[in-house]
């Protein structure tokens, strides 16, 4: 005998980060419908360490903000709204300065977890390439030397890294994969 799962309320936007700001977890928020995040590997927590210390010199060369891990990302796209928790974020927009959210990113990257990998590949790449902002999405393999860039624009691109350096257009910047992995490696 198979039960019919109950029928949930959609928690509303305003509920939703009003709660954000009383809790310890981070929930991401699907058009009504809030998950709680996992916690993340060591190695996961000195890629996007190492690349929010490699970034970040540019960033603020740029007159851009670059955040790591707690700030969200709002995104509006056939009338549903999506909240994530990015493991950076770079807004260059001086009118996107919500206290909570950004809505007009340059940048996002996401560091890969064997628990996140498909919806960062699928779901958040399909959402994230609707902002019209958002010139570049790169996901990092934290394990290994694997590093995605999808750059947004005409023509769009796609590349794989798994030596030398990435160039970052939104910042006008080159980081080495040296740079982002020599911590993590070191684990």
């Amino acid at each position: 005998m198979s039960s019919i799962p109950a029928h949930r309320e959609k928690i509303s936007i305003e509920d939703y980060l009003d709660g954000e700001t009383r809790t310890e977890i981070k929930h991401e928020y699907l058009d009504g419908e809030v998950v709680a995040m996992g916690g993340a590997s060591a190695k996961h927590g000195l890629v996007a360490g190492a690349l929010h210390a490699a970034a970040l010199p540019h960033a603020r060369r740029k007159g851009c903000q670059l955040f790591m891990a707690d700030m969200k990302v709002r995104v509006v796209h056939t009338k549903q709204t999506f909240f994530y928790y990015p493991d950076l974020l770079l807004a260059c927009d001086p009118q996107d300065r919500d206290p909570y959210f950004r809505r007009h990113p340059s940048l996002i990257v996401e560091v890969l977890s064997p628990s996140t990998e498909r919806i960062d590949h699928r779901e958040k790449l399909f959402a994230y390439q609707t902002i019209p902002t958002l010139r570049e999405y790169m996901l990092v393999d934290p394990e290994k030397r694997h590093v995605e860039i999808y750059r947004f624009g005409d023509p769009g691109q796609y590349e794989v890294h798994t030596q030398g350096s990435i160039r970052l257009d939104c910042l006008d910047a080159e980081i080495t994969l040296d740079e982002i992995y020599m911590d993590a490696e070191a684990v």
